[in-house]
């Protein structure tokens, strides 16, 4: 009897893939980020075509591949192929919730979701539109939280109209959280209820990887944010037009709520639970 020090057949089935990582096949949905190995290109899926894959950078690039072997998702081996055919089981909707079985949006009840900036609205709509229509809750533009006293003043909240607001930037000793303690502690503070995310604009809601880089740009003090994001990552910013296409852009990369900052989910799930209380509401959200 004697060690063997060198171990099993070196020629024995399947000793070149010893130690090496297997790729997994994953169907290349639209907007999955993926990155090329050994080249370094990294894109959304735009689309599948003729066997092929495009794939477009954060610049606006694309580039078709062919759909197979030899890419990278979260740093992970993948083999991308064609997407399968939707199941026939219930449906989700860009939310992660089950969609409704008709498909059909209720009548609109008292409550509303209020949304402070368009872009936040918009990005709230893409993701949350279904669910709010299956319930019946409207989102309206609030084009700014200086607004809101009066316009509480002018259409009372109640126990059957409830207000969910939606802030930028509700962080502690900000303005936004000075309104937000008074409103709370005032008339109307049992059926209104103001959450807000972290960022600077609801930009950053949108995960970095979503957009196929590895974080947001920094912008130095002094400047207009949405206009730095925008040359910090090479795209026009001289006009409004330049940062409206952006925003475009951005939102375009949205699918689904996993592309977005848990930060702003877990807010807006906050609202939709607040607003969809009372006999007016059978709690359909789930």
């Amino acid at each position: 009897m004697f060690e063997d020090r060198y171990g099993s057949d070196v020629l024995a089935q399947g000793w070149r893939d010893k130690g090496t990582k297997k790729s997994r096949p994953i169907p290349a949905d639209i907007d999955l980020v993926v990155e090329v190995a050994g080249d370094g290109w990294t894109g959304a899926v735009t689309r599948i075509e003729a066997g092929n894959v495009e794939l477009e950078d954060w610049k606006g690039r694309r580039r078709q591949f062919p759909l197979g072997a030899g890419f990278l998702v979260e740093g992970e081996p993948v083999i991308l192929e064609k997407p399968r055919q939707t199941s026939q089981g219930r449906t989700r909707t860009a939310s992660g919730s089950f969609a409704a079985g008709d498909g059909r949006a209720r009548i609109a009840l008292p409550s509303r979701i209020l949304v402070e900036g368009k872009h936040d609205a918009e990005l709230v709509e893409k993701v949350w539109g279904d669910d709010l229509r299956a319930e019946g809750v409207a989102v309206e533009f609030l084009q700014g939280a200086d607004l809101l006293p009066d316009l509480l003043l002018a259409e009372p909240p109640s126990a059957k109209r409830r207000y969910g607001v939606l802030l930028d930037h509700l962080v502690a000793g900000s303005k936004e959280q000075r309104l937000a303690d008074g409103i709370a502690r005032g008339p109307h503070g049992a059926h209104v209820k103001l959450v807000g995310h972290p960022f600077v604009d609801v930009w950053q809601c949108v995960k970095p990887q979503t957009m196929g880089i590895t974080a947001w740009p920094v912008v130095p003090r002094g400047q207009d944010w949405k206009t730095g994001i925008c040359r910090g990552l090479g795209w026009p910013a001289d006009t409004k037009a330049d940062i409206a296409h952006a925003w475009k852009r951005i939102l375009g990369r949205v699918g689904s709520y996993r592309d977005l900052e848990p930060e702003l989910l877990g807010r807006v799930e906050e609202l939709i639970d607040f607003v969809t209380v009372g006999e007016n509401y059978p709690g359909s959200h789930a």
